[in-house]
Parts: C-alpha cells; sequence; structure tokens
C-alpha cells in the first residue's frame, strides 16, 4: 500500500507565496518521478512541475519562474514553493509520483489539496 499525502494549501493575496508539500508512504521500494498537477473548475487536469529521478525538471510555461520544484528522496518527498501567485493558479493541486512498490509499478496520486488566490 502506498499513500500520497498533500498539504500546504490555503487562501493567499495575488502576489503572495505557498508551499505545497507531498510525502509518500508505505511499502516503497524506489520512486521514479515526482510532480505536481493541477485542476482548475471546468478545465482538465494540467502538469504544473515534474522532477525525474534523475534530477531534471519541468515547468508549464504559465509558472516558469515563478514556481518551483523540489525533492527530498530521503523523505520520499516532493515540494512545490508558488511565488507571485495570480488569481488563474487557483486550482485543486495534486501530488503524483511514479513508485516501485513491494507489490506493483505504477502512477499514484495525492487528494489533492486546495489553492485559492484571491483578494
Amino acid at each position: 500500500q502506498v499513500q500520497l499525502v498533500e498539504s500546504g494549501g490555503g487562501l493567499v493575496q495575488p502576489g503572495g507565496s505557498l508551499r505545497l508539500s507531498c510525502a509518500a508512504s508505505g511499502s516503497i521500494v524506489s520512486i521514479n518521478y515526482m510532480g505536481w498537477y493541477r485542476q482548475a473548475p471546468g478545465k482538465e487536469r494540467e502538469l504544473v512541475a515534474a522532477d525525474t529521478s534523475g534530477g531534471v525538471t519541468n515547468y508549464a510555461d504559465s509558472v516558469k519562474g515563478r514556481f518551483t520544484i523540489s525533492r527530498d528522496n530521503g523523505k520520499n518527498a516532493v515540494y512545490l514553493q508558488m511565488n507571485s501567485l495570480k488569481p488563474e493558479d487557483t486550482a485543486v493541486y495534486y501530488c503524483n509520483a511514479g513508485i516501485r512498490s513491494f507489490y506493483r509499478a505504477g502512477d499514484y496520486w495525492g487528494q489533492g489539496t486546495q489553492v485559492t488566490v484571491s483578494s
């Protein structure tokens, strides 16, 4: 059994900052990639940022220069530092990871954390 648990969402004013955290737990053998997706009301889920096991990072164009993804492999954790937040960043943010457990290798998702950017 593998779980991803996110934290750190909330309400912030435009221009503000938030830091999302996601920790993986369970019968983990190895973690390949970890990343963040988001889904705004009425829109499809989209990639925000991802970090591969080789340390290569990818960002959506809309967040480049404002968001930073980082990993702590010792804690099986991934973080998303979000600065200069805009109202259009409002969405539910989901942690995603490619994990090999004792039982299977697959794609895992967290339950989501709400980020609201509003004055």
